[in-house]
């Protein structure tokens, strides 16, 4: 078919053969001798609740200072045309599951059959001209949430038109304008968001909303059983990095548990990781090649033992920004006093802006000589509450840190 000649190069043929006759000639020809069949389509009405349709479709936007493809699962009423959409990082299984958790929780409720085309997701093998073999993936969704599932022909798009038509709908009026983000969170709020806008336009023809049609439909709709937990499991060694590897990727865990065996929840977004039943972590999942994701956390034990390998180390420059600043400003050449400060938070079960908050408030104070005692000693008094910086702080803790750096420095000049 796709190296069938086209009425020009028939045109061509004849001309080249010493034949002289005009194009539309030949046009007209072709035309009496193709009779083209014209498909006739058929008018559906539907009920409350009755049908839903699903597809893929792909955008590019540019995320944190990159330009990505990305995929968005769409769901789209037949009844009330209701919207519904997410964004993924990666077309897969546990993307196509997680989009179906999310829309029947978000509506409250389960059509009574879904509707796809042939994607892979969907479709595990084909068995014959006409039978499809559905994915474990949809057998276990439609146990679950006990709704029917139909397939469209190949090529049939018109089979589900409403979604159809969706996918383009919201790829021009969600991103046509604005299609770059400084993270992927933000991207996915931003459809959400434009997408409830869309849902509550109403319709120039019925002059209905699609929202105001969803609420018509619960009627019609299978009542919600819960939400269906939605991960693949892998049990996974930890390497001499103290990290797990999934694909290409590696996580870090907290370092006293190398070489043991640890069990890894996947998800489309995140990695749950267990050990004696215990969750241990989580990390946010990436979909790049070859990436470590590092936390500083998982190795103040080590590097409480090996402080030079802290300014170097890839999980000191995948620390949140105001940790790499206390480092830079206050402990560059005491790399030691720097974890120990991190253990003492790690144990005492002290939060991040708890430490930010007394570290600003002591760098005004002893600028250039702060030590991880000013810090420990401010946290043992104020463990409950750090004062606000537009308050004052307390008199008697600032004494005792002025005390505490006179005592430091004779200590310093008696050696």
């Amino acid at each position: 078919m796709k190296q069938r000649l086209k009425k020009i190069d028939i045109h061509e043929q004849i001309l080249s053969a010493g034949h002289v006759i005009s194009y539309s000639v030949v046009c007209d020809y072709i035309k009496t001798k193709v009779s083209r069949f014209e498909e006739s389509f058929i008018r559906q009405g539907y009920q409350e609740g009755s049908c839903c349709e699903f597809d893929w479709a792909e955008v590019k936007l540019n995320v944190g200072g990159k330009y990505k493809r990305y995929y968005l699962a769409v769901f789209t009423s037949a009844f009330s045309n209701y919207r519904f959409c997410l964004l993924f990082e990666h077309q897969d299984s546990l993307a196509f599951k997680e989009a179906h958790i999310c829309f029947f929780e978000h509506i409250g409720g389960v059509y009574q059959t879904m509707v796809y085309d042939n994607m892979r997701v969907a479709i595990a093998k084909f068995v014959g001209r006409n039978e499809k073999m559905p994915t474990q993936s949809l057998l276990q969704l439609s146990r679950w949430y006990q709704y029917k599932w139909r397939f469209c022909n190949t090529a049939r798009g018109n089979e589900k038109g409403h979604v159809e038509r969706s996918v383009e709908y919201i790829r021009r009026k969600v991103f046509a304008f604005k299609d770059t983000f400084n993270s992927f969170e933000e991207a996915r709020q931003h459809l959400s968001g434009r997408v409830s806008e869309l849902n509550k336009r109403a319709s120039p023809s019925t002059k209905i909303s699609p929202y105001t049609g969803l609420q018509n439909e619960r009627k019609g709709l299978y009542s919600y059983p819960g939400s269906m937990e939605c991960f693949a499991g892998e049990n996974c060694k930890v390497d001499k990095y103290s990290t797990i590897c999934l694909g290409t990727n590696r996580y870090s865990v907290p370092d006293h548990l190398i070489g043991k065996m640890v069990f890894v929840k996947i998800y489309s977004q995140q990695l749950k990781i267990y050990f004696d039943n215990n969750i241990l972590c989580h990390h946010e999942r990436t979909y790049e090649r070859f990436s470590w994701k590092i936390d500083l956390n998982h190795y103040l034990n080590t590097l409480r033992h090996k402080p030079g390998a802290v300014a170097g180390s890839i999980a000191l420059k995948q620390a949140p920004g105001w940790v790499q600043l206390i480092y830079d400003n206050h402990f560059f050449n005491d790399a030691r006093s720097f974890i120990e400060l991190l253990q003492y938070c790690q144990v005492n079960n002290i939060d991040d802006n708890k430490l930010k908050v007394c570290v600003a408030k002591l760098s005004r104070q002893f600028a250039g000589a702060l030590t991880t005692t000013h810090v420990i000693a401010m946290l043992g008094n104020q463990l409950q509450e750090v004062t606000p910086d537009n308050q004052q702080p307390d008199s008697i803790a600032l004494q005792s840190m002025e005390n505490l750096q006179k005592l430091e420095a004779m200590m310093i000049n008696y050696n």
